[in-house]
């Protein structure tokens, strides 16, 4: 079982920025895909990003690439998704997930978060 820790997350104005961090639990970290999804009210939950278990490989939701950056640091047991250029859009709940495969679906990760509120003011 992995529980997965998210923090980081706020209000700031458009234009900022924030760094979101995940600490899942358990001593297999670095064997996981990790995955970070949004879900704003009344949509359903968004793909941002995912990173392979070695970190050599990272995927990104096309609307949101160069904004918007994955990373870990396996020897910390923590994933990291930094934000740039925050937009209004951009206010969302922000999922840390888990999983043995890389994918933009949710039905790929087995573990997640509870979430961290993201919110951009204009």
């Amino acid at each position: 079982q992995v529980q997965l820790v998210e923090s980081g997350g706020g209000l700031v104005q458009t234009g900022g920025s924030l760094r979101l961090s995940c600490a899942p639990s358990g001593r297999t970290f670095s064997s996981y895909t990790m995955g970070w999804f949004r879900q704003a009210p009344g949509k359903e939950r968004e793909f941002v990003a995912a990173i392979t278990a070695s970190g050599g490989s990272a995927y990104y939701a096309d609307s949101l690439k160069g904004r918007f950056t994955i990373s870990r640091d396996n020897a910390k047991n923590t994933v990291y998704l930094q934000m740039n250029s925050l937009k209004p859009e951009d206010t969302a709940v922000y999922y840390c997930a888990a999983g043995f495969f890389m994918g933009d679906s949710p039905r790929v990760y087995e573990y997640w978060g509870q979430g961290t509120q993201v919110t951009v003011s204009s």
